[in-house]
């Protein structure tokens, strides 16, 4: 027995994309992860924090693995890095990844596609889900500091939500910000620009806000408090590193601070900055829990969104069954079994001659 592994390279993932439709595909996510935290059972599932390695040389980074089991036939593992100098030095967004599907019973390596564009595509869906029980039903105004490939998925995902009418990005990267309007083209939604001149008024004006920058560690926060709407909900995105932060430490203690994963958001979120009295509760929490946490749409909300492996698994799942729909993907042999599962020389003949 030589079981075979699904391999779905860059193209196969457009032509699902394609297929489905961008619009639809980031619908049924968002209400596919909105599903997968409802039902998620701490007594069943496995997914611990992202763990790795983090290093300043030759420039700083990280390479981290995101395993996540929920008790079912499949276990995914994404192999994430994280390296903000890719797009103005290597041309390359500034997270790049692969994701693993493994059959949970055997261990075999059943499916294997990118995880770069499904990153984006699912930090913009938890953004989404998060907002709908955090953000006003009305929200109409996005605000948006870092205007790199994360901010386009942040909108992208709020508008299949929320009746949005303005966006409003900043970022001190001249570039990112002259073709922020052009790269969200497709929403035909009104886009406009600010210097840093006008980011308070980007904050003053948004109902919903989203931090996705690359700053470097120690750097934060990236905007100082303000005086924000009552009903303010910010989706920050950006702090993944342990010392990497953006939000003000005032604005936090003002807020309702809602982790994705406790355990991470803590040693790389914007939790960092607080104790952990003044954490509130979790997504998983915040949705199993909607009627309790109703009246928080009424207040000023962070969620500190470090990645949950949660969602790799999610969109992992979706993009396999997609795949098999469509008849996209290339089977390949690509573990070595050997013909008897005690004898890894097995392939051998009795002259010693390697099989052909």
């Amino acid at each position: 027995m030589n079981p075979k592994s699904l391999l779905l390279d860059s193209a196969d993932l457009l032509s699902i994309l394609r297929k489905v439709g961008i619009d639809r595909m980031m619908d049924e996510l968002i209400d596919r992860i909105d599903r997968a935290i409802r039902r998620y059972d701490s007594a069943s599932a496995q997914v611990p924090p992202r763990n790795g390695v983090h290093y300043l040389e030759p420039e700083w980074g990280l390479l981290e693995a995101m395993p996540a089991n929920f008790g079912g036939d499949l276990t995914t593992v994404k192999l994430v890095g994280y390296h903000p100098g890719n797009p103005q030095k290597r041309g390359l967004p500034s997270v790049v990844a692969s994701i693993c599907v493994f059959d949970t019973t055997s261990g075999h390596l059943a499916g294997m596609m990118d995880g770069t564009l499904l990153t984006a595509f699912r930090t913009g869906a938890a953004s989404a889900v998060a907002s709908r029980y955090l953000a006003l039903a009305e929200s109409r105004t996005i605000g948006v500091i870092g205007l790199g490939a994360q901010a386009i998925t942040q909108v992208h995902a709020l508008s299949r939500c929320f009746p949005i009418e303005r966006v409003i990005g900043y970022d001190c990267d001249t570039g990112a910000a002259e073709s922020f309007s052009r790269r969200l083209g497709f929403l035909k939604t009104r886009v406009e620009t600010v210097s840093r001149e006008g980011l308070n008024g980007l904050l003053t004006a948004s109902d919903i806000l989203c931090s996705c920058t690359s700053s470097t560690p120690g750097e934060g926060p990236v905007f100082d408090d303000f005086a924000n709407r009552p009903h303010l909900h910010i989706n920050a995105v950006g702090s993944d590193f342990r010392g990497k932060f953006e939000l003000p430490f005032k604005l936090l203690r003002r807020s309702l601070v809602c982790p994705d994963f406790h355990q991470q958001a803590v040693v790389e979120g914007d939790c960092q900055q607080l104790e952990e009295a003044m954490i509130g509760p979790d997504l998983r929490t915040l949705i199993q829990n909607e009627e309790r946490f109703r009246d928080a749409r009424n207040r000023l909300t962070v969620f500190d969104s470090t990645g949950w492996a949660l969602e790799d698994h999610v969109v992992a799942e979706m993009v396999m069954e997609y795949a098999r729909e469509f008849g996209l993907g290339r089977e390949i042999s690509f573990e070595c079994i050997f013909p008897d599962p005690r004898d890894p020389y097995s392939f051998l003949n009795r002259d010693g001659v390697t099989d052909k």
